[in-house]
């Protein structure tokens, strides 16, 4: 194995042209984020069974011959648990990567369940026991340690070991192909953009508020956004959900009578309360009267509680049969995304082409099963 520690830019653009002949490449990335929106990328990790580099995104400016490798169709990278990796590819270049399937997702359709961790994976196969101690080092300082180096290059390693024989399995199984779905489905979440006027309907207790109060709240979530993403600061940073609600609720007009809300944070009203004022007063000046509907609560619907336990039972009969765990059928969010779309709640989606649970390896193993039954049980 050829180990190297990339940190020009040549030397890159050799690997990548190395590496581009390659048919599967292991890949993982570390990161730093603990103040801010969007996480720093520290190192990168790369493995095609003969190269292993690490790739150092902080001395070398230019990383595109490495972008153009998670873009070359031809080439099946490889990760693990790749949700935040997927957010640095995003967050960094903007590159959305094709032919990628998570080794997790892989494991999850071998009976493993959703959340199997590289380690114990490792653990499984190898019965090695991988030292995870450097995970929440400070990746961006320099020079990176000998341990830190060790710990980034088992990460592909062992990956790179393990992916043909969980590839084999899983399609002697017949799951593959809803395992590479799965990572696909994962991809188009990660890279879909945010709707900044729906923002609002995240913010706990939101459903309690009148139309014209959710018509502040959407204003106030949308601006905190903005500034979260301007200053690269977490939303919470901004301002707290229990602050903006408040302020919804009560549309104060002065600083003085904000201080004195109750949920409303002291340190919000101290850092943001005048932008924030401006923030309401910008929302009645531009004020139509075209309001937010009422956020209906699901389990609120009548008969929610039993409807949800009949779905649950009939996807836990139908895992069953098939022998997967039911949680790899459907989550709780997309029972209950399926149920909000069935009963046309809150603005669901029109066309059952967003619902999970009626797309892809779903629908043929049982979405169309399960709406019809919905249809004819769920009055």
């Amino acid at each position: 194995m050829n180990k190297t520690y990339i940190e020009d830019h040549a030397s890159l653009v050799e690997l990548c042209q190395k590496l581009a002949t390659a048919d599967v490449l292991a890949i993982d990335t570390e990161f730093v984020r603990t103040r801010t929106l969007y996480p720093k990328l520290g190192l990168i990790q790369v493995n095609d069974g003969e190269n292993l580099a690490l790739i150092d995104p902080v001395a070398v400016d230019d990383l595109s011959p490495f972008w153009q490798l998670l873009t070359d169709e031809k080439i099946c990278k490889v990760l693990h648990a790749c949700s935040e990796d997927l957010e640095v590819f995003l967050t960094a270049a903007n590159c959305r990567p094709v032919n990628l399937i998570d080794s997790q997702i892989m494991m999850s359709f071998l009976g493993h369940g959703l959340s199997m961790g590289y380690a114990a994976m490792v653990s499984h196969y190898l019965d090695i026991e991988v030292d995870k101690s450097e995970s929440r080092t400070d990746w961006m300082k320099r020079p990176l340690t000998a341990k830190q180096l060790d710990y980034a290059q088992a990460d592909v390693d062992y990956l790179f070991q393990l992916y043909p024989r969980i590839y084999k399995t899983l399609e002697q199984k017949g799951w593959l192909d809803a395992a590479k779905q799965e990572s696909e489905l994962l991809i188009e979440k990660k890279f879909t953009p945010i709707d900044e006027s729906k923002l609002y309907r995240n913010i706990k207790l939101s459903w309690k508020l009148s139309p014209k109060q959710l018509y502040l709240l959407q204003y106030l979530a949308s601006w905190r956004f903005q500034q979260a993403k301007s200053r690269d600061m977490p939303i919470g940073f901004i301002a707290k959900d229990h602050t903006l609600f408040a302020l919804a609720v009560h549309n104060p007009d002065n600083v003085g009578i904000m201080a004195n809300l109750e949920g409303v944070e002291m340190l919000d009203v101290r850092h943001k309360g005048k932008s924030m004022l401006m923030v309401l007063k910008r929302a009645g000046q531009e004020d139509r009267g075209e309001y937010p509907e009422r956020i209906l609560r699901l389990d609120e619907y009548p008969g929610y509680k039993q409807i949800f336990k009949k779905v649950k039972t009939f996807i836990a009969e139908k895992a069953e049969k098939i022998e997967l765990l039911p949680e790899n059928l459907a989550s709780k969010k997309q029972i209950n995304q399926f149920l909000s779309w069935h009963f046309k709640l809150n603005n669901a989606p029109e066309y059952s082409q967003t619902i999970d649970i009626l797309t892809g390896w779903r629908k043929g193993v049982f979405g169309n099963e399960l709406s019809s039954y919905a249809n004819n049980d769920f009055k």
